[in-house]
């Protein structure tokens, strides 16, 4: 081999990503395909395919699992490295190869759980296409193993020896001790929910472990060790989480996100946005919160509906010297803040788990968001007063109106996205395929923008991104049924029936404990366990049942999308293509903003129910 030549190690890692990439960006283009075949069936033929949902959702598996393997090889999991980051460089080579580490000991530990979650699905036929559904589940053994593969490749390549052993000899002992404890496990009860839900993960999250092997490891470690669980139910939670039908939303609106930059939308947008407030400070960042408002909702998913909103703002507000940590905090708080906008799927939950009528939750759910929104606009104006805008010219009104109509073909998308869904053109999944073909036409057509050698990137890039967010969600989903089968939520729910104070004191501690709740679960996994025990709650306690899904609903966002445990954060992360640690310090007055609204929503029923 000539010197300085690639290794056997690199050559067989780049052949076999290359092949992962491709079968990757294959099934995002599928899943797009399959879907729009669903709606152009159904109501242009009126003969609906009865077995396209059912296919989009055994692609999507696969699709989330190579995702996340691609992920993987590329670095792009979501991590917390602002301890790590601040540590001598030796010491950061080693806390690199424990992460890599301990990511292959936990994917080596579910990978046998994984094989017989599996096996035990080829006796399942599918309803639509009657074969078996091992062809489905398979996708997660599948998806386990390449990443093993691919630790290890990454182990090889980019660390020494010396550095590997020493971080897998770490890495064994921990588990080891882990395991040789079982039996003290076993007998502390609810203390474990302590050691692996807070101090495992937490311990993993700073340590520099991705976030979704984090959460896995806590709760692996809970349901291995201190309960009597059979082992391939936390694949099956995980496959639960990652498998909801809503979820396909999210790499089709990542992918459309791609094409409204790739075809001049976004720039035509941006144009017409910054001709009509970018000479106000702040005024791109005005824009950010409105558009969430605007779209938020369209998709059924936060992750899906940032999405779609960043790349159209994000480059532009750089350019007038936004930083980006400051960017990934106005997203992350814009989403906590449209949560009860609807279409909202955690409204729609609340109301079949509650009872709640959801045309109500509908009504109620503009203006809490638009007063939270407010709060934000009040942080933007503080934080912008001394934004330079010597360099900024101001468009007269001719200009700004020749802007518009350029922009009109962009802006058209988001209305047509939510007419699509309202006139039942396409379901909140479905509807992402039209905006999709939409943007590829505008491309072609209108602005004439359409590079056809960046479809197979975008493509990659699409379901690297979504299987870094799926990830994340699957393992915090099997926490969250962890959590339900210790019993933690029905002491929650004894111990705040029994809280001295009424009303003001009840709607406080559930503001705290939606707010955790909210950081360490996604929302629907916590409105199913925890609305059903503290709704009756709040009805004796005469609060109106509306104002208090507000209120549990704006403070689950808040905990969502709150460093240094919150999901929603990391996929905001992830969507902007920013490192956390540059998020964290950004977000902290946004997110006491959000709070000081939330408690003004609590404070004020006529808020939620002054339209009802």
């Amino acid at each position: 081999m000539p010197a300085g030549g690639p290794s056997p190690t690199s050559r067989l890692e780049r052949l076999l990503g290359t092949a992962v990439d491709a079968v990757a960006g294959a099934l995002v283009l599928a899943d797009i395909l399959v879907l729009l075949a669903g709606v152009v069936a159904r109501f242009v033929f009126h003969k609906p395919l009865v077995w396209s949902d059912e296919l989009a959702s055994m692609i999507f598996i696969w699709l989330a699992m190579l995702g996340a393997v691609v992920a993987l090889r590329r670095g792009e999991h979501m991590r917390m490295t602002a301890l790590v980051s601040k540590q001598p460089h030796a010491r950061q080579h080693l806390f690199e190869a424990i992460s890599v580490c301990a990511s292959m000991a936990f994917l080596a530990m579910v990978a046998w759980p994984a094989w017989e979650y599996a096996s035990d699905e080829r006796f399942i036929t599918t309803p639509a296409l009657e074969i078996s559904n091992a062809w489905r589940a398979a996708a997660l053994p599948v998806g386990i193993g390449l990443m093993i593969v691919f630790s290890a490749l990454r182990l090889f390549k980019h660390t020494d020896w010396r550095t590997s052993i020493k971080a897998l000899v770490i890495v064994l002992t921990v588990v080891a001790a882990f395991a040789v404890g079982r039996s003290t496990f076993q007998d502390l009860g609810r203390l474990n929910l302590l050691i692996f839900f807070v101090g495992v993960v937490a311990a993993s999250v700073f340590s520099g472990i991705p976030i979704a092997i984090a959460f896995g490891l806590g709760t692996f470690g809970y349901l291995a060790l201190g309960t009597d669980t059979a082992l391939p139910v936390i694949i099956g939670r995980m496959d639960e989480g990652m498998s909801h039908l809503i979820l396909l939303a999210v790499p089709l609106f990542v992918f459309l996100g791609l094409l409204i930059e790739m075809t001049g939308m976004a720039k035509a947008m941006v144009a017409f946005l910054a001709g009509l407030l970018g000479h106000a400070r702040g005024g791109l960042s005005y824009v950010l919160v409105g558009a969430m408002y605007l779209v938020s909702g369209i998709s059924g998913s936060k992750a899906a509906d940032m999405a779609a909103v960043a790349p159209a703002l994000f480059p532009e507000m750089k350019k007038r010297g936004a930083s980006e940590g400051e960017l990934v905090a106005l997203l992350s708080a814009t989403g906590a803040q449209t949560e009860t906008v609807p279409p909202s799927l955690v409204l729609i939950t609340i109301g079949s788990v509650t009872g709640v009528s959801i045309a109500a939750l509908f009504t109620a759910g503009l203006l809490p968001a638009a007063v939270l929104g407010m709060t934000l606009c009040i942080v933007v104006w503080f934080r912008s007063r001394g934004e330079d805008l010597r360099h900024v010219v101001r468009q007269s009104r001719g200009e700004v109106a020749k802007l518009a109509v350029i922009a009109l073909p962009a802006l058209v998308l988001p209305f047509l996205i939510r007419a699509a869904v309202v006139e039942g053109v396409a379901t909140a999944t479905e509807v992402s395929t039209i905006g999709i073909v939409y943007a590829v036409l505008v491309g072609l057509l209108v602005y004439r923008q359409f590079d056809w050698k960046r479809i197979g990137p975008m493509l990659v890039a699409t379901a690297s991104l979504s299987g870094a967010i799926l990830l994340i969600i699957g393992t915090a989903t099997a926490m969250a049924w962890g959590l339900t089968q210790s019993g933690f939520s029905h002491s929650l729910a004894r111990m705040m029936a029994a809280l001295p104070g009424g009303a003001p004191i009840f709607l406080a501690v559930s503001i705290l404990t939606f707010v955790v709740l909210g950081s360490v679960l996604e929302g629907i996994p916590a409105i199913v366990l925890f609305g059903p025990l503290l709704f009756p709650i709040a009805r004796e306690l005469g609060i109106h049942e509306v104002h208090y899904a507000m209120v549990v609903v704006l403070a689950m966002g808040l905990g969502l999308f709150a460093p240094p445990l919150g999901v929603g954060f990391y996929a905001a992360c992830a969507i902007g293509r920013v490192h956390p640690n540059e998020g964290i310090r950004p977000i902290i007055p946004y997110m006491l903003a959000l709070l000081v609204g939330t408690i003004v929503v609590a404070a004020v029923p006529w808020l939620s129910t002054g339209f009802l």
